[in-house]
């Protein structure tokens, strides 16, 4: 029995084995015929690789302003390229480009096995169709015959044809065509035309940092480009070629220190180009999403949100008062950016001073850029407060304050017993004014009280409320302390500037954005803006921050009833910013329908005179454009915010607390009235277990004695 059962056992798994044989030798057919007439279709569908040699130019994409009918810029106009032969090619280019892009390129036979391997093991992680390991060959194919498209039927022909012009030209014949086709950015195709255009020489007149320089462009032309703003990267990349072809034995370590200390000095560009901040920032934004190729080549119809007239106005008032604040404040540049906070509507945007001045920079778009905001941060904090139930009449005591509760309350010592600073603030005058209310705090940007304000609304909470209305360069908040509502991070103009909007559309948020639809050649709609609106602020918290803003009265004391801030007939609201040793100068400000910025300073942050100040250094400017362009949209007023009640000393307005024991009133700073996580609640039962009660307290008990 037991051998039966045995025999039955092995047919049983023999008829297995050969069902499974059979299954795969099906598979195997099926397969082959799958791939058989795959390869048919890639057949019919390749293009002829002797067109390799005669490159082919598709429509020029053209960006409009918001109307869709003033032409910002054509970007492909019209070619540059210009042929040089083989033995006018320098070698210094020819190596730089093999260490960028492909050093093993004279030993495959035009595919790269390793990096396809590492390629595809991506993209099976990433669920993508990536565009890593490609040969120079592979490269000259994808921009001369099949384009950007990231698909898998593309790379498979890419193989295919890169196989086959291996096959037919020699490796300095596919060498030659590369560095004659391929595109720089610019509108420069080829290695002489990239030369001319960057540097205004011919390509044997290159040096090795230049050479290596343009070779760096060619990874992504629009956003490494020498004219954009991301001239930083570009050298970055341009140091790291240059220690590749050291490695690769193509230059000496002599050579290398020579080219890695020479500064570059690009040729000055003058081009057909409307607000050429705004637009290099929708070509980098085209580039990355449709390819270089397609860009270039797909005719596309791109509608932003500018709106030339106020874009006119904005350039004409940074180049006016960018050359006053150079003499007077020492300042070398300056941004502005207005947006509708109606509906997120970039409506324009100077990047800097001259975009056309690369000697100093012109190119490098501040408005996109991290800068500290100095005290224009501070509305943040106060609008956390206002949600939390703070009234904008709360008293707080601007009087000179240790932070720290490690150092004594004095403000005398200069580290505590742990070797951490010290910190106690003062006010931009070095003067106090005693009890202030919120609204005469944050009107006149005093800094004490804007300290114990951020203290109270948590800096937690005030940095998810900045984040919440768009500040995207705050990070891991565990870097930040009390310092943060003096401007200790950092933000982006533009981002600064929409936030302040919100303020204005009554706490609901709209996304700055700059394109309104991207059509195809054939008129297909690719792309179209769809409002988004979110509320993020309460709208009594809003229309508090506005009347706070608005107050010329509450700011007078500091700005003067004439100020800059002010303008006769309009409810404008503005806030100031200055950072330390006035490397940054600000004004932010808004109406109903309208949020502009101005910043002024340096790029390097080498600061400028003591004068110059927010109100000094950016005032004017941003005075200027809002009365030019206020004129031109209705005139709308601020919603009124409700009234708001508090019984509680400090919350109410009064800074005297009379006990009904005591004939004598006595003065006590906010902690000792409220629990900051619940000031509307009772008064605290201990409040010296609040670690700032000490501190704060000790100023308030020295300069106010009770009376006797």
């Amino acid at each position: 029995m037991k051998y039966i059962s045995n025999r039955f056992k092995k047919l049983k798994l023999a008829k297995k084995i050969k069902a499974l044989g059979m299954l795969f030798l099906w598979l195997i057919v099926i397969g082959s015929i799958f791939l058989f007439s795959f390869f048919i279709y890639l057949q019919r569908t390749l293009p002829d690789p002797d067109s390799i040699a005669t490159r082919k130019v598709g429509e020029s994409t053209k960006i409009y302003d918001s109307t869709g009918e003033i032409l910002l810029y054509d970007i492909h106009g019209e070619e540059k390229r210009t042929i040089i032969p083989w033995e006018q090619i320098p070698e210094t280019i020819k190596e730089a480009t093999l260490a960028s892009e492909d050093s093993d390129f004279y030993n495959h036979k035009g595919l790269d096995l390793r990096g396809i391997a590492r390629a595809f093991f991506k993209d099976i992680i990433n669920l993508g169709v990536s565009q890593g390991g490609s040969t120079i060959t592979q490269q000259l194919v994808k921009k001369a015959l099949l384009g950007d498209e990231r698909t898998i039927s593309r790379k498979i022909k890419e193989a295919v044809l890169a196989i086959e012009i291996e096959r037919r030209y020699t490796k300095d014949q596919i060498f030659w065509m590369y560095l004659n086709q391929i595109p720089y950015g610019s509108n420069a195709y080829g290695i002489e035309a990239a030369a001319k255009e960057f540097f205004g020489k011919k390509a044997l007149e290159l040096t090795i940092a230049e050479a290596a320089t343009i070779a760096s462009v060619t990874k992504a032309p629009s956003y490494y480009s020498p004219f954009g703003n991301h001239v930083e990267d570009l050298l970055s990349r341009k140091n790291y070629i240059l220690n590749r072809m050291k490695t690769l034995g193509f230059i000496s370590e002599e050579e290398y220190q020579t080219a890695v200390s020479q500064k570059l000095e690009f040729k000055s560009i003058k081009d057909d180009i409307q607000a050429p901040h705004f637009v290099i920032m929708v070509k980098e934004y085209l580039s990355l999403k449709y390819g270089e190729s397609a860009v270039e080549n797909g005719g596309f119809k791109i509608t932003t949100t500018l709106n030339p007239e106020f874009q006119k106005i904005a350039e004409e008032a940074v180049s006016k008062y960018s050359a006053i604040n150079k003499t007077k404040y020492k300042a070398t540049n300056a941004t502005l950016v207005a947006i509708n906070p109606k509906n997120g509507e970039l409506l324009a945007l100077v990047g800097s001073k001259d975009y056309f001045n690369i000697a100093d920079e012109g190119n490098f778009n501040v408005a996109i850029a991290n800068r500290q905001p100095g005290s224009s941060f501070k509305p943040f904090a106060y609008a956390t407060a206002l949600e939390k139930g703070y009234p904008d009449d709360t008293v707080v005591f601007d009087l000179k304050t240790e932070f720290n509760p490690n150092c004594g309350p004095d403000s005398s010592q200069v580290k505590d017993r742990f070797g951490l600073a010290c910190y106690h603030p003062q006010n931009y005058d070095g003067r106090y004014r005693g009890p202030v209310t919120l609204r005469q705090s944050l009107s006149q940007s005093l800094n004490v009280p804007s300290v114990k304000v951020l203290y109270l609304a948590g800096i937690n909470d005030t940095i998810d409320l900045a984040q919440k209305m768009g500040i995207t360069t705050l990070g891991d908040k565990s870097r930040f302390g009390l310092s943060l509502v003096l401007g200790g991070a950092e933000v982006k103009p533009v981002d600064l500037v929409s936030a302040y909007g919100i303020f204005a559309n009554d706490g609901i948020k709209n996304s700055w954005y700059f394109i309104k639809k991207i059509e195809s050649s054939s008129g297909q709609i690719l792309e179209e803006h769809k409002e988004n609106s979110e509320r993020v602020l309460s709208s009594q918290t809003a229309r508090l921050i506005n009347n706070m803003l608005s107050d010329n009265s509450a700011r007078a004391p500091v700005f003067g009833y004439s100020s800059s801030l002010y303008i006769p007939g309009r409810d404008v609201a503005a806030k100031t910013g200055t950072t330390q040793e006035n490397r940054d100068a600000w004004v932010v400000g808004y109406s109903p329908s309208l949020a502009v910025g101005v910043w002024t300073g340096n790029n390097k942050n080498e600061s400028m005179t003591k004068e110059g100040a927010g109100i000094s250094a950016s005032g004017p400017m941003w005075h200027e454009f809002m009365v030019k362009t206020l004129n031109k949209i209705p005139n709308e007023r601020f919603i009124n915010p409700d009234p708001v009640i508090a019984s509680k000393p400090m919350l109410d307005g009064n800074y005297t607390y009379l006990r009904e024991d005591s004939l004598f009133p006595e003065y006590h700073e906010i902690l000792f009235y409220v629990d900051r996580n619940n000031p509307l609640g009772p008064f605290p039962n201990n409040p010296e277990s609040d670690p700032q009660f000490k501190n704060w307290e000790w100023p308030v008990i020295n300069t106010y004695s009770p009376i006797q």
